[in-house]
């Protein structure tokens, strides 16, 4: 998780339109592994719904003085710089938006509580604060208004990425499964031996490569710089609800020991539930692919 923030959500948009000094001074290091970053979207009012963020950016002189707050910051108490989301006007929701690389070790900025997970533990997560922060305009990524855009933009790495970090872990967790329910033994047989059970674990499998094929069709769509939102979305839609399956039927045929902490399994149930919350949750990539199906309530066909 915390490398997925460093590589796929915080500086895609650093990468794609921030200006060389920008790129020198904040993704070299980062991408070089010297310094760790994190992105600053959500608040404690506004998680999925980006458009109704409350943190803002005003301009000063030369300066940007920003005042607010962010909440469920992965990587927020180690990291040395924030993408960070902020309202730089008081116009429409989508275009008074802008990004910002902000050291984090500006003064004005509070690191609050270490918020504690029920998984994804090796990855610190913060409450965050503003309070009179002043950063140099040119710490603006882009044009100023276009932020809102720019983190869209952004989602579609980070819900690929999404899509991409469940596959493996899946495909081991069955593999697991198949060796573990092979091996112990209830009523005279193996749990393995039982239909139930390996067919299954052959449609789950299955389910998993469907995935897989959808998020290489997505990625090698995005490569060649084609918009990818709807089926990203798919991705993002498709991962996490699988995971949920997986974890969940797997943990079933550990039994007992599948509700310890000494399994794979447990710890897999625990930290993909985030799939179908982070980057968006389920129903917004609903929202997302009902809109490009042209079937949202009052959307004009």
């Amino acid at each position: 998780m915390a490398i997925g923030v460093q590589s796929d959500m915080a500086t895609p948009a650093l990468a794609r339109f921030g200006s060389d000094a920008l790129k020198e001074e904040f993704l070299r290091p980062t991408v070089a592994g010297d310094v760790v970053a994190c992105l600053g979207v959500s608040e404690a009012t506004a998680g999925s719904d980006v458009a109704n963020i409350k943190t803002t950016a005003v301009k000063k002189g030369d300066d940007y003085i920003i005042n607010g707050s962010k909440m469920w910051i992965t990587n927020g108490h180690q990291a040395d710089w924030i993408c960070l989301l902020a309202n730089t006007n008081d116009g429409p929701a989508h275009k008074n938006k802008s990004l910002f690389c902000l050291p984090m070790s500006t003064k004005g900025v509070v690191r609050a509580k270490k918020i504690e997970k029920i998984g994804m533990k090796c990855s610190d997560t913060a409450q965050l604060f503003f309070e009179d922060v002043v950063i140099p305009k040119k710490f603006i990524i882009g044009q100023e208004g276009a932020g809102f855009m720019y983190q869209m933009m952004q989602f579609q790495e980070e819900r690929m990425w999404g899509s991409a970090v469940a596959l493996e872990p899946l495909d081991r967790l069955i593999r697991d499964t198949i060796e573990y329910t092979g091996q112990r033994m209830a009523f005279g047989k193996s749990i393995l031996s039982n239909q139930c059970v390996h067919f299954r674990l052959a449609e789950l499998q299955t389910e998993i490569e469907l995935l897989r094929s959808l998020m290489y069709r997505t990625i090698g769509m995005y490569a060649k710089g084609t918009d990818v939102t709807n089926l990203a979305s798919m991705c993002k839609l498709k991962s996490g609800r699988l995971a949920r399956e997986v974890t969940d039927s797997c943990m079933q045929y550990w039994g007992g020991m599948g509700f310890t902490n000494e399994v794979l399994v447990s710890r897999f149930y625990r930290d993909f539930r985030l799939l179908s919350i982070g980057g968006g949750a389920d129903e917004v990539m609903l929202s997302i692919i009902c809109k490009h199906m042209k079937t949202l309530p009052g959307q004009g066909k």
